[in-house]
């Protein structure tokens, strides 16, 4: 066996079934932020989507802001001229605080998790065709203190954290859709 792989006419075999392999798969690959199967840009793709509010729960509004303000910055935070808007993300969240950690001594948590889901869909302006709808999911943690504003203001940044997440995670899942579309 040893024999074998040092023969020359073993290696060149390898290497030309390599350099196949990359070839025929290098032309599946298209780039995510790249021309789009339309012709179009993607960053003008995005810029046409009108987000709308967040559907959350009561009390749980601010994530649902957050969230918005993200995807609005995201997807046109472009700073050029007002893009006609043709296609429509509809969202609906909630959010649950999960508290791992207990200390012994004080009964207190000293952690807290928050997860946050998101079920968006994208549809046309007029809303006659779902171009694709999904489920975001997402974490965040903070400490939490014994002092009730370091806890409060840890828990927001935490929600601003997650709803980066979230964001990011749309806005991915909908430019992979866009990509590939020849008329969107």
């Amino acid at each position: 066996m040893g024999v074998a792989r040092n023969r020359p006419g073993v290696r060149i075999a390898r290497l030309a079934l390599a350099a196949g392999l990359a070839l025929n798969l290098g032309a599946c690959f298209r780039p995510l932020y790249g021309p789009t199967a339309s012709g179009e840009s993607m960053q003008g793709l995005l810029a046409a989507i009108q987000v709308d509010d967040v559907n959350m729960a009561q009390d749980q509004e601010r994530l649902g802001h957050y969230l918005r303000s993200e995807l609005i910055f995201d997807l046109d935070g472009s700073g050029q001229a007002a893009v006609p808007k043709r296609y429509r993300l509809k969202m609906q969240g909630s959010e649950q605080v999960q508290t791992p950690i207990v200390s012994s001594t004080t009964a207190r948590a000293e952690a807290g998790t928050i997860v946050g889901t998101v079920k968006f869909s994208l549809e046309s302006l007029d809303g006659r065709r779902v171009l694709t709808e999904g489920v975001a999911t997402g974490t965040a943690t903070y400490d939490r203190s014994i002092q009730r504003f370091a806890s409060l203001r840890a828990a927001r940044d935490a929600e601003i954290r997650l709803a980066k997440v979230l964001a990011e995670q749309i806005k991915t899942r909908i430019a992979s859709v866009l990509t590939v579309k020849t008329n969107p």
